[in-house]
């Protein structure tokens, strides 16, 4: 398999990290009303175990503000292992030995690879141990597990209109295994993806895609092996409307991201993109907000998102945010609070 664009390391594209202070289309109704559901139960769960707050910005239950979410993302209402993925106790046929092909898609010995070449197809109800290479429109990967050490999971190349949901996505294992881009739109131009309530996990990039909606899903545990930089989410920048809501993305490494609007070449327009009600924590920075190399920024929205302090004090390991311009036209940064306390994070400064 060619790979006609590489994936996006630590820091986006030509950026310099700051240094650290002392150095460095929407989710189904039935998983949404669980989560729902779930952040309903947890305010008495949590109201026992004493981890409510009163009041204050980014607060996802009225006027209460439930605390020290990062334990239990579901209880707060948040994706994570137990409203994500193939949902327990569906049945899966395993690709090739039980099942080789279906309507517009195969599994190609040769390249040890499933390939989806039929408009419209649908994948449901499989496990999938090789890269799954879409190459098609309006295709839908629905309660299927791709497990894969290879250089993508799925990869999407010139699609409009692909849906992948409810499904479970990893490397083979957390090291030499890892996946190297678990969903990746291969040549950048892919538009109208939805990608929703996945469980996804060791992986060097969980998601490396720059259009559609990505939403309701737990992004967790990244593989490692030495010299990677590790991304939950991560864009090419550019104008096309994303919006990124509703994810748990929590990166245990100390660099890069949990998501990051990345602009690849000095100049380059970075818009349209917002970024809301998501629970992130970790990375160098947990967020990069596409203002690298001088590229001007506009309707870049923040809101809402919950900032966990599970692996560093300050969200990532030198901060929450870096590279976001908040005097960009249309930018917005409100809403985003701490996990711990429920306090508000003040909007940062231009860079």
């Amino acid at each position: 398999m060619t790979v006609s664009r590489t994936a996006a390391a630590d820091i986006p594209a030509g950026f310099t990290a700051p240094a650290s202070p002392a150095a460095g289309t929407r989710a189904s109704a039935s998983r949404r009303s669980r989560r729902a559901g779930a952040a309903v139960l947890g305010v008495a769960a949590l109201a026992a175990a004493g981890v409510l707050a009163g009041g204050g910005a980014g607060s996802r239950a009225g006027a209460t503000v439930l605390t020290n979410c990062a334990a239990s993302p579901s209880a707060c209402g948040y994706p994570d292992a137990t409203n994500t993925g193939v949902p327990a106790g569906t049945t899966l046929k395993s690709v090739p030995s039980q099942v080789s092909s279906g309507p517009g898609w195969s599994y190609n010995v040769a390249n040890n690879e499933v390939v989806v070449t039929g408009a419209g197809a649908v994948l449901s109800g499989l496990s999938i141990p090789c890269t799954v290479e879409i190459d098609a429109s309006n295709v839908t990967v629905n309660d299927v597990q791709v497990v894969t050490g290879g250089s993508f999971a799925i990869d999407l190349r010139h699609t409009t209109g692909v849906t992948i949901e409810n499904s479970t996505i990893s490397g083979t294992n957390a090291t030499t295994g890892r996946v190297n881009v678990a969903i990746d739109d291969v040549y950048g131009d892919s538009t109208g993806e939805v990608i929703k309530d996945n469980n996804i996990s060791a992986f060097r990039t969980a998601m490396q895609v720059s259009a559609g909606l990505v939403e309701g899903n737990y992004i967790h545990d990244p593989g490692y092996i030495a010299g990677d930089h590790t991304n939950g989410i991560v864009t090419n920048g550019g104008t096309a409307s994303m919006t990124i809501e509703d994810n748990t993305i929590f990166n245990s490494l100390g660099q890069t991201d949990a998501i990051s609007l990345d602009a690849a070449a000095a100049g380059t327009t970075v818009a349209n993109k917002t970024i809301e009600n998501n629970f992130l924590a970790g990375g160098g920075y947990s967020i990069y907000g596409g203002d690298g190399q001088n590229n001007p920024t506009s309707k870049i929205v923040i809101t809402g998102n919950r900032f966990g302090q599970n692996y560093y004090a300050k969200g990532g390991q030198f901060g929450a945010v870096a590279y976001y311009n908040p005097a960009g036209t249309g930018n917005v940064w409100s809403g985003n609070s701490w996990d711990t306390t429920g306090q508000a994070i003040s909007s940062p400064s231009a860079p």
